[in-house]
């Protein structure tokens, strides 16, 4: 029988699991990791623990971070081509907010997603949703 438990947690993956992204290929094959890892514990702990016990991953699109910024944008805030490109491919037309991270982990943490359970949600301004035609 199952021990009641309870909790939240929130892997952080990445776009980069889902599409091969060039110059990153340890990068998403470690992320598409995360993303298998969420969904086996997903269903280990919540057999091992009660349906209370959740897991959970957030799929980041492009965010400016200091790892990145010199790749996307130039010093004066235009985008790199590289940049351009990956604006020209996100429906939203431009890179994420932290903000926006903050409130799908505060979703993912709350009741609202009590019965979400092992998925991977994309904030990524419809990246992974755009084929490109």
């Amino acid at each position: 029988m199952a021990r009641a438990g309870r909790g939240s947690i929130v892997n952080i993956s990445s776009m980069a699991s889902a599409r091969a992204i060039t110059r990153g290929l340890g990068y998403g094959a470690a992320k598409a990791a995360i993303d298998n890892l969420t969904r086996w514990l997903a269903v280990t702990l919540a057999r091992a623990h009660g349906p209370g016990l959740r897991v959970n991953a957030i799929a980041p699109g492009f965010f400016l971070g200091e790892q990145n910024r010199a790749l996307l944008v130039h010093d004066d805030g235009s985008p790199t081509a590289r940049g351009q490109t990956i604006i020209g491919h996100t429906p939203a037309g431009r890179f994420g907010e932290p903000e926006e991270l903050v409130s799908a982990l505060i979703w993912l943490c709350g009741p609202g997603a009590s019965f979400v359970n092992g998925v991977v949600v994309p904030v990524d301004g419809g990246f992974s949703a755009f084929s490109g035609v």
